[in-house]
Protein backbone atom coordinates (compact mmCIF):
# COMPACT_ATOMS: atom_id res chain seq x y z
CA UNK A 1 0.00 0.00 0.00
CA UNK A 2 2.59 2.54 0.70
CA UNK A 3 4.35 1.76 -2.41
CA UNK A 4 1.19 2.51 -4.28
CA UNK A 5 0.86 5.65 -2.01
CA UNK A 6 4.01 6.91 -2.87
CA UNK A 7 3.22 6.50 -6.78
CA UNK A 8 0.53 7.97 -6.46
CA UNK A 9 1.28 11.19 -4.41
CA UNK A 10 4.71 11.58 -6.08
CA UNK A 11 2.73 12.06 -9.55
CA UNK A 12 -0.38 13.72 -8.54
CA UNK A 13 0.90 16.11 -4.95
CA UNK A 14 -0.81 15.66 -2.10
CA UNK A 15 -4.01 17.12 -2.83
CA UNK A 16 -4.92 16.23 -6.18
CA UNK A 17 -3.98 12.81 -5.11
CA UNK A 18 -7.29 10.67 -4.07
CA UNK A 19 -7.65 7.41 -1.40
CA UNK A 20 -9.03 5.77 -4.58
CA UNK A 21 -6.26 6.01 -6.81
CA UNK A 22 -4.60 4.65 -4.08
CA UNK A 23 -6.45 1.71 -3.44
CA UNK A 24 -6.62 1.11 -6.94
CA UNK A 25 -3.15 1.26 -7.51
CA UNK A 26 -2.76 -1.04 -4.21
CA UNK A 27 -5.27 -3.35 -5.40
CA UNK A 28 -7.08 -3.24 -2.35
CA UNK A 29 -10.71 -1.87 -1.40
CA UNK A 30 -11.00 1.81 -0.09
CA UNK A 31 -11.77 0.04 3.45
CA UNK A 32 -8.92 -2.19 3.39
CA UNK A 33 -7.30 0.98 2.85
CA UNK A 34 -8.74 3.04 5.95
CA UNK A 35 -8.08 0.15 8.21
CA UNK A 36 -4.83 0.69 7.82
CA UNK A 37 -4.52 4.82 7.55
CA UNK A 38 -7.16 6.49 9.13
CA UNK A 39 -7.26 9.16 6.05
CA UNK A 40 -5.00 10.53 3.95
CA UNK A 41 -2.44 12.62 5.88
CA UNK A 42 -1.75 9.83 8.07
CA UNK A 43 -0.94 7.65 4.87
CA UNK A 44 1.37 10.51 3.73
CA UNK A 45 2.81 11.24 7.10
CA UNK A 46 3.61 6.87 6.93
CA UNK A 47 5.39 7.65 3.91
CA UNK A 48 7.00 10.60 4.93
CA UNK A 49 8.66 9.23 8.14
CA UNK A 50 9.91 6.23 6.19
CA UNK A 51 11.56 8.28 3.86
CA UNK A 52 13.01 10.82 5.95
CA UNK A 53 14.40 8.31 7.99
CA UNK A 54 15.57 6.83 4.67
CA UNK A 55 18.02 9.81 4.37
CA UNK A 56 18.93 10.30 7.61
CA UNK A 57 20.04 7.13 7.94
CA UNK A 58 22.17 7.39 4.54
CA UNK A 59 24.17 10.54 5.56
CA UNK A 60 24.83 8.57 8.91
CA UNK A 61 26.28 5.78 7.09
CA UNK A 62 27.92 8.01 4.81
CA UNK A 63 30.22 9.88 7.59
CA UNK A 64 30.59 6.40 9.50
CA UNK A 65 31.93 5.17 6.01
CA UNK A 66 35.60 6.17 6.54
CA UNK A 67 37.61 8.24 8.36
CA UNK A 68 39.17 10.26 6.33
CA UNK A 69 37.22 13.51 5.92
CA UNK A 70 37.45 14.36 2.34
CA UNK A 71 35.94 11.06 1.92
CA UNK A 72 33.43 11.74 3.98
CA UNK A 73 32.56 15.30 2.45
CA UNK A 74 32.14 12.82 -0.71
CA UNK A 75 30.26 10.12 0.37
CA UNK A 76 28.03 12.62 2.13
CA UNK A 77 27.31 14.24 -1.27
CA UNK A 78 26.78 11.08 -2.87
CA UNK A 79 24.15 10.45 -0.38
CA UNK A 80 21.78 13.11 -1.44
CA UNK A 81 22.23 12.62 -5.33
CA UNK A 82 21.36 8.81 -4.51
CA UNK A 83 18.27 10.18 -2.60
CA UNK A 84 17.22 12.19 -5.32
CA UNK A 85 17.89 9.91 -8.03
CA UNK A 86 16.10 6.78 -6.45
CA UNK A 87 13.29 5.81 -9.26
CA UNK A 88 10.20 6.23 -6.95
CA UNK A 89 11.22 9.72 -6.06
CA UNK A 90 10.99 9.72 -2.54
CA UNK A 91 12.74 12.66 -2.43
CA UNK A 92 9.63 14.83 -3.87
CA UNK A 93 7.37 13.97 -0.72
CA UNK A 94 10.31 15.75 1.57
CA UNK A 95 11.60 18.37 -0.01
CA UNK A 96 8.86 19.54 -2.47
CA UNK A 97 6.33 18.38 -0.85
CA UNK A 98 2.84 20.72 -1.67
CA UNK A 99 1.94 20.45 1.96
CA UNK A 100 4.68 22.35 3.52
CA UNK A 101 2.20 24.23 5.66
CA UNK A 102 0.44 21.69 7.06
CA UNK A 103 2.37 21.45 10.65
CA UNK A 104 3.04 17.51 11.01
CA UNK A 105 4.21 17.92 7.30
CA UNK A 106 7.05 20.74 8.25
CA UNK A 107 7.74 19.18 11.51
CA UNK A 108 9.05 16.03 9.42
CA UNK A 109 10.78 18.11 7.01
CA UNK A 110 12.63 20.35 9.37
CA UNK A 111 13.59 17.10 11.85
CA UNK A 112 15.01 15.87 8.43
CA UNK A 113 17.01 18.58 7.57
CA UNK A 114 18.36 19.09 11.24
CA UNK A 115 19.25 15.53 12.04
CA UNK A 116 21.35 15.18 9.12
CA UNK A 117 22.77 18.85 9.87
CA UNK A 118 23.21 17.13 13.56
CA UNK A 119 25.55 14.18 11.96
CA UNK A 120 27.42 16.71 10.34
CA UNK A 121 27.97 18.44 12.92
CA UNK A 122 28.79 15.48 15.13
CA UNK A 123 31.95 15.20 12.82
CA UNK A 124 33.01 18.67 12.27
CA UNK A 125 33.01 19.37 15.67
CA UNK A 126 34.64 16.36 17.06
CA UNK A 127 37.73 16.88 14.41
CA UNK A 128 37.90 21.05 14.54
CA UNK A 129 36.85 21.62 18.02
CA UNK A 130 34.41 24.52 17.15
CA UNK A 131 31.70 24.80 19.08
CA UNK A 132 28.42 23.13 18.55
CA UNK A 133 26.71 26.29 17.34
CA UNK A 134 29.55 26.74 14.90
CA UNK A 135 29.71 23.07 13.94
CA UNK A 136 25.97 23.23 13.66
CA UNK A 137 26.35 26.20 10.99
CA UNK A 138 28.62 24.89 8.97
CA UNK A 139 26.88 21.43 8.94
CA UNK A 140 23.33 23.07 7.71
CA UNK A 141 25.15 24.55 4.63
CA UNK A 142 26.95 21.33 3.68
CA UNK A 143 23.88 19.88 4.14
CA UNK A 144 21.85 22.44 2.17
CA UNK A 145 24.70 22.56 -0.61
CA UNK A 146 24.55 18.79 -1.01
CA UNK A 147 20.30 18.91 -1.07
CA UNK A 148 20.00 22.23 -3.48
CA UNK A 149 22.53 20.89 -5.66
CA UNK A 150 21.49 17.50 -6.11
CA UNK A 151 18.09 18.61 -6.85
CA UNK A 152 18.78 20.67 -9.38
CA UNK A 153 21.19 18.35 -10.64
CA UNK A 154 18.18 15.62 -11.00
CA UNK A 155 15.79 18.67 -12.58
CA UNK A 156 18.59 19.58 -15.02
CA UNK A 157 19.35 17.57 -18.60
CA UNK A 158 22.12 15.81 -16.43
CA UNK A 159 24.42 16.73 -18.66
CA UNK A 160 26.91 15.93 -16.46
CA UNK A 161 27.29 12.73 -15.39
CA UNK A 162 26.81 12.01 -11.75
CA UNK A 163 30.27 10.75 -10.18
CA UNK A 164 31.35 14.25 -12.01
CA UNK A 165 28.86 16.24 -10.27
CA UNK A 166 29.61 14.87 -7.01
CA UNK A 167 32.87 15.62 -7.68
CA UNK A 168 32.44 19.24 -8.53
CA UNK A 169 30.34 19.27 -5.30
CA UNK A 170 33.04 17.23 -3.01
CA UNK A 171 35.59 20.13 -4.09
CA UNK A 172 33.80 22.67 -3.49
CA UNK A 173 32.84 21.89 -0.04
CA UNK A 174 35.99 20.02 0.82
CA UNK A 175 37.75 23.15 -0.04
CA UNK A 176 35.92 25.15 2.30
CA UNK A 177 35.67 22.63 5.07
CA UNK A 178 39.46 21.83 4.74
CA UNK A 179 40.33 25.23 5.83
CA UNK A 180 39.11 24.72 9.56
CA UNK A 181 42.11 22.93 11.25
CA UNK A 182 41.81 19.47 12.91
CA UNK A 183 41.39 19.94 16.80
CA UNK A 184 44.63 20.07 18.37
CA UNK A 185 46.68 20.35 14.97
CA UNK A 186 48.29 23.27 12.91
CA UNK A 187 47.67 21.93 9.57
CA UNK A 188 44.77 19.97 7.87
Amino acid sequence: MLGAAQEVFVAQGYHAAAMDDIAERAGVSKPVLYQHFPGKLDLYLALLDQHCESLIQSVRGALASTTDNKQRVRATMDAYFAYVEDDGGAFRLVFESDLTNEPAVRERVDKVTNDCAEAICDVIAEDTGLSRAESMLLASGLGGLAQVVARSWLHSDRSVPRDQAVQLLTSLAWRGIAGFPLHGTEHH
